[in-house]
C-alpha cells in the first residue's frame, strides 16, 4: 500500500509590505538591515512549513490513506463505491455454542430430564475440556463468536442459542427451539470431543430419521445430510486436518437419532465436533487461536456453500 504525502513546493517569495521602511533603516543602520533580512528569510521557510503542517497546502486534501478492510485490501470512500457483496443476504443462521460455561455451577438444572422425543434426556452437560483444562464450552464460544463475525460480513442474520450471556443452559429441548422460532435457513451446534487419547480428528453429526413423540425429523434428514457434508468437505479442506479416525470410517459424517438438538429440529441442523480435547495433538490445534479461526472460515464455507447451493 502507498502513501501519498503533501506535494511540499519550495517556499515562494513573499511581496515585502515594508519597502519604504526598509529602505530607511538600511540608510540608518546598515548592520541591522542584514540581519533583518536573515529573519525574513528564516520566518518565510517557517511560515510555509506551518502552513504545510495546518494541511493548508494544494495537495494536503488528497493525502489520506485509504481505509482498508480485515484482509488488507483497500477501500474507497467515495459514497459511489459498489456495496460489498452479501451473499447470504436474507439468510438466517443459528449458531448453538455446545453447553455453557456456567453450567457447572448449575448440576441440579442441566441434571434434569427433558423430552427428546424419543426418550428423556439430561437438559445439558458440562461439556469436556483438555487434560489442561481448557474447557469445551470455553472453545465452542469462541469458534462461535469468530463464526458469527464471518457470516455477518456476508450478510446473514445469525442468533445464537447463548453467547455467555446467561448463568447456564439453555436446555437441549430450548436450543433446537431457538432455531425452529428463527426459521433458520441453517443451524449449526459447535463441539469439541472428549474421546480417549489417540482418536484424532473431526467429525459432523447428522439426524437420522425420527418419528416419535415430539420429534419428527423427516423433512430434514436430507437438507441436513447435505449441510453436513459440505461443512466436512470445507472444514477439513480449511484447517488442514483429517476426518475422525475413530468415527464414521474416514468419512467425518456420523448420524444419529439420541440428539435432542436434532431430534427436535424443524430446520437442517448439524453437530460438528471439531476435534478430541483428550488427544493431545488435536488438544493443540483446539487451544490455538489462529486455528479456531481456520475452524470458523471452514464452517462459514460449508454454511454459504449449503445456502447458496
Amino acid at each position: 500500500m502507498s502513501y501519498l504525502g503533501p506535494d511540499f513546493d519550495p517556499p515562494q517569495p513573499r511581496r515585502s509590505r515594508r519597502g519604504p521602511l526598509t529602505v530607511a533603516v538600511a540608510a540608518l543602520v546598515p548592520g541591522a538591515l542584514a540581519g533583518w533580512l536573515v529573519w525574513q528569510a528564516v520566518g518565510d521557510d517557517s511560515g510555509d512549513a506551518r502552513q504545510q503542517a495546518r494541511g493548508t497546502a494544494p495537495s494536503a486534501a488528497g493525502s489520506a490513506e485509504a481505509p482498508s478492510t480485515d484482509d488488507g485490501k483497500e477501500t474507497s470512500p467515495s459514497p459511489s463505491a459498489p456495496a460489498a457483496a452479501t451473499p447470504l443476504k436474507g439468510k438466517v443462521v443459528v449458531i448453538d455454542p455446545g453447553h455453557n460455561p456456567g453450567n457447572f455451577q448449575h448440576t441440579a438444572e442441566i441434571n434434569r430430564k427433558v423430552d427428546i422425543g424419543t426418550n428423556s434426556k439430561e437438559c445439558d452437560t458440562t461439556g469436556t475440556a483438555t487434560n489442561a483444562g481448557y474447557p469445551e464450552a470455553q472453545f465452542t464460544l469462541d469458534v462461535a463468536r469468530r463464526l458469527r463475525t464471518i457470516l455477518q460480513q456476508q450478510g446473514a442474520t445469525v442468533k445464537f442459542t447463548q453467547d455467555g450471556d446467561r448463568s447456564w443452559g439453555p436446555c437441549i429441548d430450548e436450543r433446537a427451539e431457538i432455531g425452529n422460532a428463527a426459521h433458520a435457513d441453517a443451524a449449526v451446534s459447535i463441539h469439541a470431543d472428549g474421546a480417549g487419547a489417540g482418536r484424532r480428528g473431526f467429525h459432523v453429526i447428522l439426524p437420522g430419521p425420527v418419528h416419535d413423540g415430539a420429534a419428527d425429523t423427516r423433512p430434514i434428514v436430507a437438507p441436513s445430510r447435505e449441510l453436513g457434508e459440505r461443512i466436512a468437505g470445507d472444514f477439513a479442506r480449511e484447517t488442514g486436518t483429517a476426518p475422525s479416525n475413530y468415527i464414521g470410517d474416514g468419512t467425518g459424517l456420523d448420524v444419529r437419532t439420541d440428539l435432542g438438538g436434532l431430534n427436535l429440529s424443524t430446520v437442517p441442523k448439524v453437530f460438528i465436533e471439531c476435534g478430541n480435547m483428550r488427544d493431545s495433538k488435536d488438544a493443540a490445534l483446539l487451544t490455538s487461536g489462529a486455528w479456531r479461526q481456520r475452524a470458523a472460515h471452514g464452517i462459514s464455507e460449508g454454511i454459504v456453500s449449503f445456502l447458496r447451493g
